[in-house]
């Protein structure tokens, strides 16, 4: 989305600063409508998806202003691009569970430390949850459901704190025609998501991360090259 922005020639206020990360949280809700009945369950599991949820919490709070410049820069998007699709391409090779376990306050604590890689923009909050949850001993479905399901309480939490903090600083954006794009934008990324989770998590349990990786690798050699061919991708 970042990368999208600068292609497009979009401006980097307070509004667009704002969509960019709230119109995730249209996605992650259509994981509450595809596990509904897995999703509502027992207070332990919700005490758990905390605990998970804290690191992420505490840190965005804390480094916001420094998570917004990062997000003004391509080149650490590229880059981030660029090494975490070598990770992908050889992490099934050293993380490869095939029985589930327990999904202890421990291991989801820990899945939560990783969550907080992902704030370097060009880092996928999916993987490195779903990384986080393997090194913990999950297999790649129940890493990749218990991140889809963090994913609701962390796009909640950034989408209300970056709304919030667009409405103390710049109340007149958020009006009007703006309100309108951010609706518009939560329903088309529901929408996508919906037909996006139940092919991604097949397809991760069957083939693992190296696809992804080698897309993450192409695409941010693509970008460093167009930046060192001195194409303008800075936000105008």
């Amino acid at each position: 989305m970042i990368i999208t922005q600068h292609l497009l020639g979009v401006g980097d206020d307070a509004f667009v600063k704002a969509f960019i990360v709230n119109i995730q949280f249209g996605a992650i809700l259509s994981v509450v409508v595809l596990y509904w009945s897995r999703f509502f369950q027992s207070l332990d599991f919700y005490f758990k998806l905390f605990a998970a949820f804290l690191p992420s919490a505490i840190l965005g709070v804390l480094l916001n202003d420094l998570i917004d410049s990062l997000l003004e820069s391509p080149q650490t998007v590229a880059i981030s691009l660029l090494l975490g699709g070598v990770v992908l391409v050889f992490i099934d090779k050293i993380l490869n569970p095939s029985k589930e376990v327990l999904i202890t306050f421990p291991k989801a604590f820990v899945i939560g430390l990783a969550q907080c890689v992902s704030m370097i923009p060009g880092v996928s909050r999916s993987a490195a949850t779903i990384i986080g949850g393997m090194t913990q001993g999950l297999t790649r479905k129940q890493a990749a459901e218990f991140s889809f399901f963090l994913a609701v309480p962390t796009m909640f939490g950034a989408s209300a704190l970056k709304l919030y903090k667009g409405f103390n600083e710049h109340p007149h954006v958020f009006q009007g025609d703006n309100i309108f794009l951010l609706l518009v934008g939560n329903a088309v990324a529901f929408i996508v998501a919906m037909l996006a989770i139940r092919f991604f998590v097949g397809f991760l349990t069957k083939y693992g991360f190296r696809v992804f990786g080698w897309y993450r690798i192409l695409l941010g050699g693509l970008l460093l090259i167009l930046m060192a061919l001195g194409i303008n991708l800075q936000i105008v």
